[in-house]
């Protein structure tokens, strides 16, 4: 207990201390995120059964964070709201494609981010989602018996000598009624070289239903140790006061090809120009910037909001009132589910859609932002920014990889900054001419 009450006085001073601590010269090194499945179907359209099912686990994710956050500090940052626990409505299974880890590299776009780990002595190999919208690193127990464990990778403490059982009980509750349980342990945990002791984790011996057709193991949060679950540091504050990484920033490059995650600073030969910061809230846990303003064209439609940048999402969601507002630009857009708050628009939209935090703009490419056709053959395609209220501020916006695959975004526990996308023109591929390539970086 005496562990635990000292990691909730660290997190209640902040990680401004970290700066100050003795780097080692180690150089920062990558770790290549194969690619997952699209929102977007091969024949073109919108796959509605996934694009629910990932709204549905954002939300409670998000839910579950702002719990951490009132069990770690006994009280809510200042505007944020815990909503109930939203219900996954049936799945129509003959509507998901079976996803099968060997298949990620063929598979067509992006949903989610995934980094190969190791954790024990003798190493355990897992599979784990990237998440900078949450806090906590946990993986299936050897223990679990779970039916949708059958597939995964599983952790095995007593194989590990590193490893050590705490006091405690990690639980994350999911909309189908399940939960992500199991005991806490510290082990020695690896990435791409850069290995950390004592790191705090779960083996789950509960696996939520959610997870069954995810060719991941489990989950790698990046965002601040304020929303963790286990009331622990994550593995890249631990990285660096450990002096495994020179620098205290770590950046994500998300694309149709060449897609990794950088432990130590970033990575130039993926992006260009000079990255342009903007500080976090650091009162929220998240890495959460101000003052962003979202344009149509050449019209700004809503201004001065914060912003969540989220690798654990695809889409990117707004206040139901402020999103009503963008789609109001867009002549032919329609509200097309309004429990989601998905909306559809013109599929020849041309016009761009652009972020700003004050400085340059930065614009989502067609591709990123359209989700596919609402139907074979329809003019009207869904739009990968939806209207929901998470609960995380009247003014707070959550940017998906929707919005990050156009950038390279580095992550600053040096600066407690997020460097955001106008400061950066990305390398990608999926670039489709010279013209879109330059619409995308524009002062």
């Amino acid at each position: 207990m005496l562990r635990r009450v000292s990691i909730l006085v660290l997190l209640g001073l902040g990680l401004h201390f970290l700066c100050a601590a003795s780097p080692t010269k180690r150089h920062g090194v990558s770790i290549a995120l194969p690619k997952r499945s699209s929102l977007t179907k091969l024949d073109g359209t919108f796959d509605y059964d996934k694009a629910v099912a990932q709204t549905v686990a954002t939300q409670n994710k998000h839910r579950q964070n702002l719990v951490n956050y009132l069990n770690n500090f006994g009280y809510l940052p200042e505007g944020m709201e815990i909503k109930p626990v939203v219900t996954a409505p049936p799945r129509n299974q003959s509507r998901f494609d079976k996803r099968q880890t060997e298949a990620l590299i063929d598979e067509g776009d992006d949903e989610l981010w995934a980094g190969q780990i190791s954790i024990g002595s003798p190493a355990q190999k897992f599979l784990v989602d990237i998440d900078t919208g949450s806090s906590d690193l946990w993986i299936p127990s050897s223990s679990c018996k779970s039916s949708v464990c059958s597939s995964k990778h599983k952790y095995n403490a007593g194989s590990s000598s590193t490893s050590k059982k705490l006091s405690g009980t990690f639980s994350i509750q999911y909309g189908d009624g399940s939960s992500v349980s199991g005991p806490i342990y510290d082990d020695t945990v690896t990435v791409a070289g850069i290995t950390v002791t004592e790191q705090t984790l779960s083996g789950v011996t509960e696996l939520s239903s959610d997870f069954e057709n995810d060719p991941t193991d489990g989950v790698f949060g990046f965002a601040y140790p304020k929303i963790s679950n286990l009331q622990a540091n994550t593995f890249f504050v631990n990285a660096f006061l450990q002096d495994a990484v020179s620098s205290n920033e770590f950046s994500l490059f998300l694309a149709s090809s060449g897609s990794e995650l950088f432990l130590g600073g970033t990575n130039t030969e993926k992006y260009s120009g000079v990255p342009e910061f903007h500080n976090v809230d650091l009162s929220t846990g998240f890495w959460q910037i101000s003052g962003a303003s979202i344009t149509y064209g050449s019209s700004t439609a809503v201004s001065g909001f914060e912003t969540i940048i989220d690798s654990g999402t695809t889409i990117m969601y707004g206040p139901p009132a402020a999103v009503k507002k963008f789609y109001a630009k867009i002549s032919g857009s329609q509200l097309y589910d309004a429990t989601n708050g998905l909306y559809s628009f013109p599929c020849s939209t041309s016009s761009s859609i652009s972020f700003s935090w004050g400085g340059k703009s930065f614009a989502i490419s067609s591709k990123n932002f359209n989700l596919g056709q609402t139907g074979t053959g329809s003019a009207q395609c869904v739009g990968a920014l939806a209207g929901l209220d998470l609960g995380l501020g009247s003014s707070t916006w959550l940017l998906g990889d929707s919005f990050m695959k156009n950038v390279y975004t580095v992550f600053s526990f040096e600066q407690n900054a997020v460097g955001p996308p106008e400061s950066v023109i990305p390398l990608d591929s999926e670039l489709q001419s010279c013209q879109e390539y330059h619409d995308l970086f524009r002062v």
